[in-house]
């Protein structure tokens, strides 16, 4: 989790000019909901003009005419409908726009998170990353929606005010100038306070999410190991730091906002009713101009108001923003290929050349790995946990970067194919396979348009995984849940087993692909794997040494080295650690250290 750091006012700045640049595409919604708020503003400063002039002019001087009054009320009456009606579609073109910012920005954040390396998401809670997509971005929405409409509009109406009371009187305007100054320095000592607060509880927020996913993802493991009681001690916790920085926020917002203007607004008024009050001394005071500048008053400290009670959201979108544009910023993003290649791969011979890999930087858990699998072939990675078979198949796969050494397919480096040559001619099949919301048709199709039913059905068929998919509702029509929970391990393993098949890769590579299938369904498959290694380069990670008796090179790993290389028999014949490890899954020796040490 990222560590809370206060944003600099130099950031703050950034930050808004860079989520600002989101409406560059919107500039024509903007400028005709700006015009429309202009013509809202005019009437909200005409409005006691009217009443001033009919005041002075006509009811204190008792000068009641039917029909200058009747043009007046008139005139009044219709730019309080029509500033209703503008108002209306002002607010739509502010909200339009908001929307499709979001709406881009979901997008842009959605699509960096795809293309991540996974080194990120093996350093990032996935609750984290969800609370950037949704409740960050929400944040934002509401600074486009109220507070950018909200500071536009404010800042309108008191230049429109201030003019208004400069023609009305000069040195009454000048000295209600001065609580200008008063206001910024409110202003910017609740950014200042605010901003740390809001991160705070933001990043809180974002823990919140990240232990929620985690503990939904392992309800079987917290009940099977009774973990309530801790998973819900540690969310109480992380909700208490939640609660203590929303404590914060609310005590600044409630001395700085509403009482810190009520305050100032005091000040104005005595400054107004002090002026009018010396200056009825020495000559007569209009008291249509002290309604309208106790008018404009109040319709000044109503925008200041308004402005001061959205600068909290806006401090939380300036906040929410940093989030996003760190996220959007990140450089760990997966390995580049040169894409402008017309490289392909046509044989499918796979070389390892001296490769070393660590995953951070210090401790190496690859080698100087070198091994060759010819096309057809099939070379089988065994070794107990942690000595690096799946990172060989992470390297291959293209998910991590590596420095020292290389990866070499049909005599060019993996680097010079494109990600879609590696994609389409390489497929996985993992011992965990993962199944998406929708029809088996569309997870063995995985919504690849050129394949057609038939050739959904035949894949299916030449895994043997026709037979169960005929008996299930709908067949190949029969809606998976969140992960294929409700279909058995081996139903899974068999639908990724059909998923691979149907876009025919030239490398295959397995991840232990029948560990969570039973003896029967196993037996079944056993004759299909050996149907779809037939013609392909196959690199399978094995536990049960029995599943890869017929590899063409067996490699065994310890800590992250090739310690031996053979065939079944011939690494037997050595009597090495793979005859040890032999002994031990035939159950003739009785401990995992005989097997390493």
């Amino acid at each position: 989790m990222e560590k809370t750091q206060e944003l600099t006012e130099k950031e703050q700045k950034k930050v808004l000019f860079r989520l600002l640049s989101y409406t560059k595409p919107h500039k024509k919604t903007l400028t005709c909901a700006f015009i429309l708020l202009l013509l809202t503003t005019v009437g909200d400063i005409v409005g006691p003009i009217l009443v001033k002039i009919f005041i002075d002019d006509y009811l204190t001087t008792g000068n009641m005419v039917f029909q200058p009054i009747l043009i007046l009320g008139a005139s009044y009456m219709g730019i309080q409908i029509v500033k209703a009606v503008v108002m209306f579609f002002q607010l739509v073109k502010f909200q339009e726009v908001a929307l499709k910012i979001i709406q881009q920005l979901r997008i842009d954040v959605f699509s960096k998170v795809q293309s991540l390396g996974l080194r990120y998401f093996d350093q990032t809670p996935a609750g984290s990353i969800v609370s950037r997509v949704t409740n960050d971005t929400e944040a934002i929405k509401d600074m486009f929606v109220t507070v950018l409409a909200t500071f536009i509009q404010s800042g309108f109406l008191l230049a429109g005010i201030f003019i208004a009371m400069f023609i009305l009187d000069v040195k009454l305007a000048l000295f209600c100038l001065i609580l200008l100054p008063l206001i910024l320095i409110v202003m910017s000592l609740y950014r200042k306070l605010s901003s740390k607060f809001y991160l705070d509880m933001r990043e809180r927020l974002s823990q919140l999410n990240a232990k929620l996913s985690e503990s939904l993802q392992g309800m079987s493991i917290i009940q099977v190991f009774r973990q309530e009681k801790r998973l819900r001690k540690e969310f109480e916790d992380i909700n208490e730091k939640h609660y203590n920085a929303g404590m914060k926020n609310i005590k600044i917002d409630g001395l700085l906002l509403r009482p810190a203007v009520d305050l100032i607004s005091i000040l104005g008024l005595i400054i107004v009713l002090n002026y009018f009050g010396l200056t009825s001394f020495e000559t007569s005071v209009e008291i249509g101009v002290l309604y309208a500048f106790i008018n404009y008053l109040d319709r000044f400290f109503e925008p200041v108001n308004n402005m001061m009670m959205r600068l909290s959201l806006y401090q939380q979108a300036i906040v929410a923003g940093a989030r996003v544009f760190r996220l959007l910023d990140t450089n760990e993003l997966a390995p580049a290929q040169n894409e402008d290649t017309t490289n392909s791969i046509q044989e499918g011979k796979i070389e390892f050349k001296n490769l070393t890999f660590s995953y951070d930087g210090k401790r190496d858990v690859l080698k100087n790995i070198s091994f060759t699998a010819n096309p057809g072939e099939t070379v089988a990675l065994v070794g107990h946990t942690g000595s690096g078979k799946s990172s060989i198949i992470n390297l291959l796969m293209r998910f991590y970067e590596y420095e020292n050494g290389d990866i070499v397919i049909d005599g060019e480096s993996i680097r010079h194919f494109s990600k879609d040559e590696l994609r389409d001619k390489m497929g996985l099949v993992l011992q965990d396979p993962f199944l998406f919301y929708g029809t088996i048709k569309d997870n063995i199709r995985l919504h690849n348009e050129e394949l057609s039913d038939e050739q959904v059905v035949d894949a299916a068929r030449f895994v043997q995984a026709h037979t169960f998919i005929e008996k299930l509702d709908d067949a190949y029509d029969h809606k998976v849940v969140e992960r294929g929970s409700t279909f058995s391990s081996g139903q899974r393993q068999l639908i990724a087993f059909a998923r691979t098949i149907a876009s025919n890769p030239k490398i295959l590579v397995l991840d232990e692909a029948t560990a969570n299938i039973d003896t029967e369904t196993e037996e079944a498959i056993q004759t299909a794997l050996a149907k779809m290694r037939r013609g392909r380069t196959t690199i399978a990670i094995a536990h049960r040494l029995s599943t890869i008796q017929d590899a063409n090179l067996i490699l065994v790993l310890h800590n992250g080295e090739i310690v031996e290389r053979g065939t079944h028999q011939e690494l037997l014949a050595l009597g090495g650690l793979y005859h040890k490890m032999f002994l031990l899954q035939n159950g003739a020796v009785e401990r995992l250290e005989d097997v390493v040490n």
